[in-house]
């Protein structure tokens, strides 16, 4: 009888664990700024989560814990970087960073789409857009409200410098998600859009230290 008794504690702990890790890699998904920087605009809704506890069992359609912490991650992240090009036009003085800002906001305005409706088709809720979560703003290479000020108020070369060199660190937290949905998801078309992410990202990365001299 103690025996059995000291199994069924057992099992029930470990059910527990799982159920506490899924809870938490759901969770840390979720809490990505909203400015999203999903693609990259907008001020976060949710933070970005660099990384997720553990793989999660995926589901009937294929995801897991980890690809929803993606999506939700991603597109507050995404929509802050949209955010920033869209202030280019205006504001840039070097054609390459006028470019540079057409070209993210390109690319990243289909994927916040894409995301959004894989979180849709999840039955998940896609992260508002303008929605505020004030804590984000730092995490996974969002900017700060004050960056986003100092940025909307620049101009010429000092515009096309401070865009860089916080674009820099807002790739590189894209970067970090995307390396922990190739590890960590399941969904195939979220780790195929990882897996893009990294590499258009870490050449724009190698460009923009290029135009500032750091290379």
């Amino acid at each position: 009888m103690t025996s059995t008794r000291t199994r069924t504690r057992r099992t029930a702990a470990v059910l527990a664990a799982g159920a506490a890790a899924l809870v938490l890699a759901a969770c840390g998904g979720s809490g990505d700024g909203d400015s999203s920087g999903s693609g990259h605009g907008g001020h976060g809704a949710s933070s970005p989560s660099p990384s997720v506890s553990a793989p999660a069992t995926a589901a009937k359609d294929g995801r897991n814990a980890a690809d929803v912490a993606f999506a939700k991650g991603m597109i507050p992240h995404h929509r802050q970087a949209v955010e920033m090009a869209d202030l280019a036009p205006t504001r840039a003085e070097s054609p390459a960073v006028k470019k540079l800002a057409a070209d993210i906001k390109k690319a990243q305005d289909p994927e916040i789409r894409t995301l959004s409706g894989w979180l849709t088709s999840w039955g998940e809720q896609v992260p508002a857009a303008g929605a505020m979560d004030h804590s984000a703003h730092g995490a996974g290479g969002m900017m700060t409200m004050e960056e986003m000020d100092r940025l909307e108020k620049a101009s010429g070369k000092a515009f096309d410098t401070a865009f860089m060199e916080l674009m820099i660190k807002h790739h590189e937290g894209a970067v970090a998600m995307a390396k922990t949905e190739q590890a960590q998801g399941a969904f195939p078309e979220a780790k195929k859009m990882a897996e893009a992410i990294i590499t258009s990202q870490s050449a724009e990365i190698a460009q923009m230290n290029k135009l500032l001299g750091r290379s």
